[in-house]
């Protein structure tokens, strides 16, 4: 009896593998299959973040876009970031660390500067370094989510620009009930050599489908793999 019921339950699915294979639905649907691509999530853990630390919606968010890695990157890979005035590179998480992640390594690790306020310019300097300096592939797409509950400091604009030239596309993610004024000007933000960024809110992220969610975040990637590459800013 017991070995049947083994067997029942690795059968079962895990919630990792539904979200890849919605991520795959996703692709396809929007003619991303082949394509190659690191990916990086930058998580803000600003004081109102808190309760989402706290209650396992981080966790699920890594989760989520751990999926989105797995069929983009080559080592199914995950970078991660978090930032308030301070920023923090995390170990980069695959399947086999995913278990209590955000409880490991961010919440549980004295090191990172949790829960001020917030300035987003270094941590895009850093993920900016990390993909064209430090890899050896610099010209392959990187995707980044960019999770933000409040209002970017306006210097973002210079780094948004700035960063035209390279292969990095930011998806900024607003959650929440803040305005974003800055981030919802992304698209009519003048001076880039080609649209690098999106935004998109979503008041309760943690209920909204994988599907929608997908659909949402890879709205625009692919409109700039296609400018990208015609100003062979990737391969």
């Amino acid at each position: 009896m017991l070995e049947v019921a083994a067997a029942v339950e690795t059968a079962i699915p895990s919630t990792i593998d539904l979200r890849k294979k919605a991520v795959q639905f996703t692709l396809q649907k929007k003619q991303l299959t082949n394509v190659v691509a690191r990916v990086g999530i930058v998580l803000d853990i600003t004081g109102s973040m808190q309760p989402l630390y706290r209650n396992g919606t981080v966790q699920e968010v890594v989760e989520r876009i751990l999926a989105v890695a797995t069929q983009f990157d080559d080592n199914k890979t995950l970078d991660v970031w978090v930032y308030d005035t301070e920023f923090s590179r995390l170990p980069s998480v695959t399947e086999r660390e995913l278990g209590r992640y955000v409880e490991t390594h961010i919440m549980n690790n004295s090191h990172i500067h949790k829960f001020g306020r917030n300035n987003e310019p270094p941590v895009m300097e850093d993920v900016i370094r990390k993909y064209t300096e430090e890899e050896s592939e610099s010209d392959t797409p990187v995707f980044i989510v960019f999770i933000n509950d409040g209002g970017v400091v306006k210097p973002i604009k210079k780094v948004i620009t700035s960063s035209s030239v390279l292969p990095i596309f930011w998806q900024f993610v607003g959650i929440g009930q803040s305005d974003f004024e800055v981030l919802k000007k992304l698209d009519t933000m003048e001076g880039r050599v080609v649209d690098n960024a999106n935004f998109f809110h979503l008041d309760a992220i943690e209920r909204v489908s994988d599907e929608e969610l997908y659909d949402k975040l890879l709205n625009e990637f692919p409109l700039w793999l296609k400018e990208a590459k015609n100003k062979r800013i990737i391969r």
